[in-house]
């Protein structure tokens, strides 16, 4: 991955349909050979998003350049990207190398080339041995496979992607999930792919763009955004996170609703209310007046306990609120309905998000 040099930009990218903003004033830059993914619920604007650097949209404002060259009214055969949608739209008459090979034959590529280029990409995707079957005779991920291999066999500067899995059930999804980032690895081309689904997103991209109601709320790792949210949205959005309701008392201290000091560094406007928001596996939980190493406790009793297997989901209940609590199995100590306890957390894994 080179992010020194842009595959895909977006310089304040509006589109609206009549009064209807589907996507207000985005900013980005995909480095060349990137995994990025546009995460977001239903109606978020990442669909629109991709429509709009593949050319089946045009922006009502702003420009989309795709290696540097802006794409203006471009239609989507004069752009150098292919796009692989949901329902594959492979086509049921003609045989796997058919589907792989029809877009080699409206580019009016030579025989001998087509050959050689269809018999690369059905490999890329392990297909082998199965060129000649028919996409009725295909399981769901067979069929996935050949959509990528048509969409790869062009050998486009960007591959689009828009919920490629979503008809999948969730073991193939995980499956294809892994053969989806190795294939990207393998052939270098930036992949641009949309999903609702945090896990899918997380699993396989360098970045994540995380949208809603049509803007982009915050660009990064995984990691970045897991673990470093930027705003309350992508803090519930990506995983789970409990929240404890604050008001900024100066750039290094807030004060919780119960009135506890947490010395935490805010750029939020003193007097402003905000919510400090913790993951619950940063959270730990102990019996009652035990000591902690963590920096801040809050005491409390426990309302449920669910078994996931590798690990105990507590709910505890504090002076305000309710907590989540994610345990590893391994710990030493369980805990029952009915148990005082104190959670403690360390500040390095909190966040500071506007209320």
């Amino acid at each position: 991955m080179n992010q020194t040099s842009s595959a895909v930009e977006l310089k304040n990218v509006v589109k609206k349909f009549d009064e209807v903003t589907a996507v207000d004033d985005v900013d980005l830059t995909i480095g060349d050979g990137e995994f990025f993914s546009l995460l977001g619920p239903s109606g978020c604007g990442k669909t629109t998003t991709l429509r709009m650097i593949a050319g089946l949209e045009l922006p009502t404002a702003g420009s989309v350049l795709i290696h540097g060259e802006e794409m203006g009214l471009k239609p989507p055969n004069k752009r150098p990207v292919n796009t692989v949608f949901q329902n594959y739209a492979l086509f049921p008459h003609m045989t796997v190398a058919g589907n792989v090979e029809f877009g080699l034959r409206m580019k009016k590529v030579p025989k001998e080339k087509r050959s050689e280029l269809i018999d690369w990409a059905i490999n890329l995707v392990e297909m082998d041995g199965l060129a000649h079957r028919k996409p009725t005779q295909l399981s769901g991920g067979q069929q996935q496979r050949v959509a990528l291999a048509r969409a790869l066999v062009n050998r486009p500067k960007v591959l689009l992607l828009d919920e490629p899995l979503g008809a999948l059930d969730l073991k193939l999804r995980q499956q294809m999930q892994i053969e989806l980032k190795n294939l990207q690895r393998e052939v270098g081309i930036t992949f641009v792919y949309v999903t609702h689904d945090q896990e899918e997103a997380v699993t396989m991209s360098d970045r994540i763009g995380v949208m809603h109601e049509g803007k982009l709320l915050q660009i990064g790792t995984p990691e970045d955004i897991y673990e470093r949210p930027s705003t309350r949205f992508v803090a519930d959005f990506i995983g789970r996170s409990n929240f404890l309701e604050a008001t900024v008392a100066s750039e290094n201290e807030v004060v919780l609703s119960n009135g506890d000091r947490l010395q935490l560094e805010s750029d939020h406007a003193i007097g402003e209310s905000v919510a400090i928001t913790v993951r619950p596996e940063r959270l730990t939980i102990h019996k009652k007046g035990e000591s902690s190493s963590n920096q801040h406790q809050i005491d409390g009793a426990i309302d449920s306990v669910v078994y996931l297997g590798n690990a105990i989901v507590y709910s505890v209940s504090i002076d305000w609120m309710h907590l989540e609590v994610r345990s590893s199995e391994t710990s030493n100590s369980r805990y029952s309905e009915g148990d005082e306890v104190t959670v403690s957390f360390d500040p390095k894994y909190v966040s500071v998000v506007s209320g």
